[in-house]
């Protein structure tokens, strides 16, 4: 059953970040997630990354059955790697985790507008 303007939790809301380069919200990066089969898609932007995420969002027409987790890389050629859990959306406030895996670091996110922010901080550096 599903209450209206309730948040609900969603399962297996993961995806994978690894940055190339970046500069002033500006990204080359590429994102793995269970819905995109093993292949990975390439990120130019924070706001394409956070557009992709929707969608790809929208698509697990959550509460639903989980998705696999994404596997991660072995240490590669890029500046960071994240791991993006999503518990719970409600339109864009979304609450998760971000997984600074380079690091070993994960910090809590209460909007989209911090995801971001989190993001740009530790690529600005």
């Amino acid at each position: 059953m599903m209450l209206c303007g309730k948040m609900l939790p969603c399962q297996s809301r993961e995806a994978f970040i690894t940055v190339t380069s970046y500069r002033s919200g500006i990204m080359d990066a590429y994102l793995r997630h269970p819905r995109l089969e093993g292949k990975a898609v390439r990120i130019q932007s924070l706001a394409q990354l956070i557009l992709m995420l929707d969608a790809l969002l929208d698509m697990e027409n959550c509460p639903g059955s989980p998705l696999p987790l994404v596997a991660g890389e072995e240490a590669g050629d890029w500046m960071a790697a994240f791991r993006i859990q999503i518990l719970f959306r409600e339109h864009y406030t979304w609450q998760g985790k971000l997984v600074w895996q380079d690091e070993d670091q994960e910090a809590v996110f209460r909007s989209v507008l911090e995801l971001i922010q989190l993001i740009d901080e530790i690529l600005a550096e």
